[in-house]
């Protein structure tokens, strides 16, 4: 008698669907390294020539630390209208800071704590003096509140959760792990970090993501973790999928900004 084994299969590579995607990870304020970035991005797809047109999905945190916030949405919104690009933006947990300033004046001096006082200078507003002045913060709110444009209000309000394609979810933060994609909390898309990177996975896709920098890309079986803490070290960095295929694209500022 003979025993019988059957082959395993190999490992099947997420895949795009065909399609070319590009995901760029947290900005925070660095225009002068995400003008570059799109700029090489819209090359490249322009001599890939694909079908289909290619998807951008940048992945949130485009506010705060940074000196140029408000440079930064001002771009994003100029790429809504570049026609050989489906640009998709993310909300993420920076986004949600900003918001919660307009809606509560005195979580400002929270705001700040965590870089929206560039922010809040980009866009004109000075931040007051005094981190306990319920009036102080609620005139700031106000002048914040004036000095968006009705562009960059929706542009902040209207901001996804999470895009998919093919194989692959993007998102700002992460997935809680166990819990279906389409089950997932807002609260987890925006924050987690340690449940979702210490779990082996799978997460039902191949999960893209930010949130929680680090000195160089992670492209892993489970997740792709794209941000290079841009605001700081210089580095942005965008992921290009299509098909099979991943790479890495970066756009580098000649000295790093001071943080």
């Amino acid at each position: 008698m003979f025993n019988l084994f059957r082959k395993k299969a190999p490992q099947a590579r997420p895949s795009t669907g065909g399609r070319l995607v590009y995901a760029v990870g947290d900005v925070h304020g660095r225009l002068d390294l995400l003008g570059p970035l799109l700029r090489d991005i819209a090359e490249d797809a322009l001599a890939s020539q694909p079908a289909e047109r290619p998807l951008l999905v940048m992945l949130g945190d485009y506010v705060d630390r940074g000196p140029d916030s408000k440079g930064v949405v001002d771009l994003l919104l100029q790429m809504r209208t570049y026609a050989r690009l489906e640009t998709r933006t993310l909300k993420g947990n920076h986004e949600e800071a900003l918001l919660r300033f307009l809606d509560d004046p005195m979580f400002g001096a929270t705001w700040l704590d965590n870089g929206g006082g560039p922010t809040l200078a980009s866009y004109g507003v000075q931040p007051p003096a005094s981190r306990t002045d319920p009036e102080a913060w609620a005139t700031a709110s106000r002048a914040f509140s004036e000095a968006l444009s009705d562009q960059h209000r929706a542009f902040y309000e209207g901001l996804e959760l999470m895009v998919t394609q093919g194989d692959y979810a993007f998102v700002h933060a992460g997935v809680r792990p166990g819990v279906a994609i389409e089950a997932q909390a807002e609260r987890d898309l925006l924050w987690i970090r340690q449940e979702f990177l210490e779990a082996a996975g799978p997460f039902g896709k191949v999960i893209v993501h930010g949130h929680t920098p680090s000195e160089e890309a992670q492209l892993t079986r489970h997740r792709l973790g794209v941000d290079t803490g841009a605001y700081a070290t210089g580095v942005l960095t965008a992921v290009r999928l299509e098909g099979e295929d991943q790479r890495l694209m970066q756009s580098r500022a000649r000295r790093p900004h001071a943080a």
